[in-house]
């Protein structure tokens, strides 16, 4: 035996590894454990340095994803094709990347004003980085759920990160519990689907599932892994968690949740539709179009009963997630195959910059007026004209109003669902027309405010808004505008084959 076992190392190579595709990861990597050294052995009165740190590192991460994407050769594969990095997954990499950076500007006066622990913070949200940047290059059941652990329990600690607040300790208890719950769900269902078709590589379910009628197990394996990621991208009946955990959270961290977490679910999601499922169109296409209507419809609802414009703003987000499950829920019908994709990815980049924009200005006003209630926006034009005109963007902009960048965003999903050419399809359209309508009332409630009603204490003093969270402004506003006007920008993504020809293959 042990002669056996010998002659099977000998015969055993090493996998062959693409550093410089692997540069992202490594680096970030390298800065986690950078960030917690140093944070091990500064005093206190330098910890405001912990924020810069992490800014370069996630820069740093951000150079290889470009140079990546400037060489523009083919992709690369590592692991047997269970790793892959092309045009597609260094796109999502650098939202994921881009995300947390901005995020890093809005924190960092927040935590070093509560009295937080800052470098343990920064180190957490790196390792959530992490996991969302593996996320897009895994084709694999088991890369896909590590990556998935590794994205959302650094999560469950930063929700409750204000230990001293009872809302933010409820928080993290109940992200975490239906987190593990919804965990224990999708790798019940990735467990059929491993017992069924005897592999974890998601090409290779895709052919076996392909190859003849579903039986039961399988059936009953999509559905509990839709399941289990429906929890992820906040869908109804699975959104329970998300207003309560993003009015306890500290805001910016509410921020990340709302764009990055949400965004590694759907990229979870887009991948076994894509690769593992491209023929169970009978099975997910179903499931998928419920959630979509469910998710816009009652976060839309509920989003018009909301007073605090944090959990106006949670419910929101559920609305906005059931706009993006849209494509996902035609995928495989007619000429939507070739632009779901496209329209995934378009939405969740545009929404990136419009919701972390709104979080900011929620931020920088909250600062001020120590309240989350809507009306605590009133007078905001007259002693914060730069701050209402920019908080005009992103409102309009999530409304999908011409010419900022979530019109883009609307459009292509309309122009997918109607693409597929069936009568589920126009019906989807249809209800997604109506509740943008819904949509627009709650949002413009909140310009209402802004330019419209007076200060509700009289206090018309200045805001004064510090540098990073300025800057985070900036950011998202001129990425909204430019997206929006020049919409070519960003849907040349989709004219690269591998977005669809990569989880197409």
């Amino acid at each position: 035996m042990i002669a056996a076992i010998v002659a099977q190392l000998g015969e055993w190579t090493a996998p062959v590894i693409d550093w410089h595709a692997l540069a992202p990861e490594l680096i970030l990597v390298v800065g986690i454990n950078l960030v917690l050294f140093i944070d091990l052995n500064i005093g206190e009165a330098r910890k405001w340095a912990m924020a810069t740190l992490t800014g370069f590192v996630l820069l740093a991460a951000f150079v290889p994803v470009v140079t990546l994407a400037v060489i523009g050769d083919a992709s690369r594969e590592m692991f047997d094709g269970r790793y892959v990095v092309d045009h597609y997954a260094l796109i999502l990499k650098a939202i994921f990347l881009l995300v947390a950076y901005v995020v890093v500007l809005m924190s960092q006066n927040e935590l070093e004003e509560g009295g937080y622990y800052q470098g343990e913070f920064y180190v957490l949200m790196l390792c959530s980085v992490l996991g969302m940047v593996m996320m897009a290059s895994s084709r694999d059941l088991v890369s896909i759920f590590v990556a998935l652990e590794l994205l959302s329990i650094p999560a469950y600690m930063m929700a409750a990160w204000r230990k001293r607040d009872v809302r933010s300790n409820e928080a993290g208890v109940k992200y975490y519990l239906l987190g593990v719950f919804a965990s224990a769900v999708l790798l019940y269902g990735m467990s059929f689907l491993y017992g069924t078709t005897g592999s974890t590589k998601l090409v290779e379910i895709g052919e076996v599932l392909a190859s003849g009628d579903l039986i039961a197990m399988q059936v009953v394996a999509i559905a509990f892994v839709i399941a289990g990621l429906a929890f992820k991208v906040s869908a109804v009946p699975f959104h329970s968690w998300a207003p309560d955990t993003y009015e306890g959270a500290p805001t910016p961290v509410t921020a990340f949740f709302s764009v990055a977490s949400k965004a590694a679910g759907f990229v979870a999601l887009m991948s076994l539709i894509f690769l593992a499922f491209p023929t169970a169109t009978g099975v997910y296409q179903p499931l998928i179009w419920v959630l979509a209507v469910l998710t816009m419809t009652v976060g839309n609802v509920m989003a018009l009963r909301q007073t605090n414009i944090v959990r106006m703003l949670a419910y929101s987000s559920v609305s906005q997630g059931g706009f993006i499950l849209m494509p996902l829920a035609v995928a495989g019908t007619g000429d939507a195959s070739q632009s779901a994709v496209r329209a995934v990815i378009v939405y969740l980049l545009i929404y990136a910059f419009m919701n972390l924009g709104a979080f900011a200005v929620v931020i920088a006003v909250s600062r001020k007026t120590r309240s989350g209630e809507i009306t605590s926006f009133g007078g905001l034009f007259g002693y914060a004209p730069g701050m209402a005109a920019v908080m005009t963007i992103f409102m309009a902009s999530l409304a999908g109003i011409p010419p900022l960048g979530g019109w883009i965003a609307k459009f292509n999903v309309f122009k997918t669902v109607i693409d597929a050419g069936s009568g589920a399809a126009y019906a989807l359209a249809v209800i997604a027309a109506v509740n943008t309508v819904i949509a627009a009332a709650y949002y413009m409630r909140v310009l209402r405010q802004v330019w419209m009603m007076p200060a509700p204490d009289g206090d018309i003093t200045p805001l004064a808004t510090p540098a990073p969270v300025t800057a985070a402004l900036g950011i998202t506003a001129i990425g909204t505008l430019v997206l929006g006007v020049l919409p070519g920008l960003v849907l040349r993504f989709g004219d690269l084959q591998d977005l669809t020809g990569a989880l197409g293959r």
